[in-house]
Order: C-alpha cells, then structure tokens, then sequence
C-alpha cells in the first residue's frame, strides 16, 4: 500500500546492515541485473539511466503503451536498485547494468487496476533475460492462482535461466499462505520473504517448504522509492523487498566477480532442476541478511552452483483477491487460454 511519507527510526537499510556493502561499491556496469516488471519512467530524473536499456523485443511496447498501475510499481522497483545514491530510493546497486524487460502493459478484464500477464508471456521474458546476459533476474511478481500442469512453460524457462547462470529472485507472493508457486518451487529460484524492521516476517508474506528451505527475508515495511511521476511513493510486501536480495547478490558479485556457476557442475545443476521441478523443500528458518558477513555467507554458495537437497511438499492454493498495491501485478496461473 502506498503512502506520503516512512515511519521514523533507522532505515530499511541500516536494518539488514547493508549500508557498509553500498559504501565499497555501488555495482559494476558487467553485472547486469534483470528485470521483468512493468516499464520504468525514462523521465524519471532520479534514476541512473545511462546504466538502463529495456530489450528490443519488448521497446515497441513500452513505456508509453504500459498502464499507470504498471508503470509505477516498475519503476518503484527500479528505484530500489537503481536509482542515484543520495536520491530518497534505496539505490543499492545504481553502477550495475539494469535490463528491463516489461510484461505488465494494461490492465486485466477482470481488474483494470491490476495489469496481467500469462506465464507463457513471463517465460518468454526470462528466456530473454538469461539470452541477454542477465547475472541476476529480479521477479516482484507472483502467479495469482495454482495450476494443475505446474506451468511447463514456466519451469522449462527457469530451467533455461540455470543453464544460463541467471540467478533468479523471486518474491514469495503476499496472499499470507502456506504454500508456493511454480516459480518458488523451482530449485533455481531464490523465494523472498518481507519482513518488518525488527526482523520479523509480515504477516502477509506467504511461507512454504520451498520458501523455508531456499528462501531469505530482506525489508518490506514502509519502503520509500520513486514514482513514475517524479515524486517519492512508500510502498511495502515482497514485490519490495526483492530487489533487496537481488541487489545485495549484485554488490556481491561485483566485488566477487569470478563467483558464478560454471564448468561441468551448471549442466549438471540444470538437468537436476529439469528431472526435480515438482519437488520441494522441507521448511526451515527464513535466513534474515543481518550483516554483509552473512551474506556473503549465505549468497555465495549460491552463486557458486550448490545443488539443493530436494524434498517432497505439499502444494496449497493461494488467494488471488489478496492484493496489497506493491504487489497486485500478478500472473495468471492457468491453464489454456490468456486472460
């Protein structure tokens, strides 16, 4: 939900002690970050835009051509990694290269405030993403409803994404469940959880095996970014607190640059996400990153190709109409045609 202005008290920042990583680097322009979203305000003069392109194959359709809802939550998650240091974003990762891919241009039939897309229009980005050299994909997006057939589309691009070496961060959806998704079911994917400053997780946050085993908390209380207007917007839930991760993984890697998945291990990890696509995770603690130490720690392995252990789960429903406004641009999960 947004708002004027952030409560008082120290800052989303300073709650994950990520201020002592900013000031060694603000990114480098060979990483690049993805993002699948709505599209970025060019205009909006608080961005560092000479370190932002949207891919040819989706430019013809934005940003003039996106719908105000869509317009403003991708540029909002933009600001959070993007956006000049000193600005009232977050700006984590402003030196890194920032892709945009849009996929939520106009709103639905069924909701003209909440612009959707079909998982085979989501696959189709990530593809794109991990083709164009993406190191780390930000997804503050979640599937509204559970599909029967898993989303093959869906799996084959994250799948797709392993085999390229594009890590994926993905929001864990703000229904307040338990239970997951195809997108945070996947091996590959790192799910995000939302937390408040104190560290604790918001009740809206959804939880689950895959979520547990896999997953990290990073802020998503009273989050101030930028509009698509020019002002300041405050917003909150998982589509906010991603870019948290994704940008820490982008400082990380810019200090670490040889720490990637390659050699004989990626094919290997990839074929494993292909033959464990339905499996889970037993849940666990939610790893909070309380200090660049941990991190490392915890983010590192990660990028060094370490294969999860795989379990069953059990798959719950989620609430499509559970709509926070950071976080309503969902995708369809469904099967046969758009809607």
């Amino acid at each position: 939900m947004l708002a004027a202005n952030a409560p008082a008290g120290r800052s989303p920042l300073d709650a994950v002690n990520l201020t002592g990583l900013m000031e060694r680097t603000a990114g480098r322009p060979d990483v690049i970050v993805g993002l699948i979203d709505g599209s970025v305000a060019a205009t909006q003069g608080d961005l560092a835009t000479e370190n932002i392109r949207v891919l040819s194959k989706a430019s013809n359709r934005a940003p003039e051509h996106a719908s105000g809802p869509a317009l403003t939550h991708g540029t909002f998650v933009a600001g959070i990694l993007a956006a000049r240091r000193g600005t009232a974003a977050p700006a984590i990762c402003p030196g890194c290269s920032l892709v945009v891919r849009p996929i939520f241009l106009q709103p639905s039939a069924a909701n003209a405030n909440t612009p959707s897309a079909s998982p085979e229009e989501l696959a189709e980005a990530i593809i794109d993403c991990a083709e164009a050299g993406v190191r780390i994909l930000n997804l503050s997006l979640s599937l509204a409803t559970m599909s029967p057939n898993q989303e093959p589309h869906l799996v084959q691009a994250l799948d797709h994404a392993a085999a390229h070496g594009t890590l994926v961060v993905a929001a864990a959806g703000n229904q307040g469940t338990v239970g997951g998704s195809a997108i945070t079911r996947h091996p590959w994917v790192i799910p995000v959880v939302a937390c408040d400053r104190a560290g604790r997780p918001l009740a809206v946050s959804n939880l689950g095996g895959s979520i547990g085993r896999r997953g990290l908390m990073a802020p998503g209380e009273a989050i101030t970014s930028l509009g698509s207007s020019g002002q300041s917007l405050t917003g909150g839930g998982t589509s906010a607190a991603t870019p948290f991760v994704t940008g820490t993984l982008a400082l990380l890697l810019s200090i670490f640059p040889d720490a990637k998945c390659s050699g004989g291990k990626i094919g290997d990890h990839a074929s494993r996400c292909a033959q464990s696509r339905h499996r889970a995770a037993r849940a666990r603690c939610l790893v909070r990153l309380s200090n660049d130490a941990e991190a490392a720690q915890e983010l590192v392995p990660c990028l060094s190709g370490r294969k999860p252990r795989q379990k069953p789960s059990r798959r719950t429903s989620l609430d499509p109409t559970a709509f926070a406004c950071l976080d309503s641009f969902r995708m369809s999960g469904r099967s046969g045609s758009a809607r």
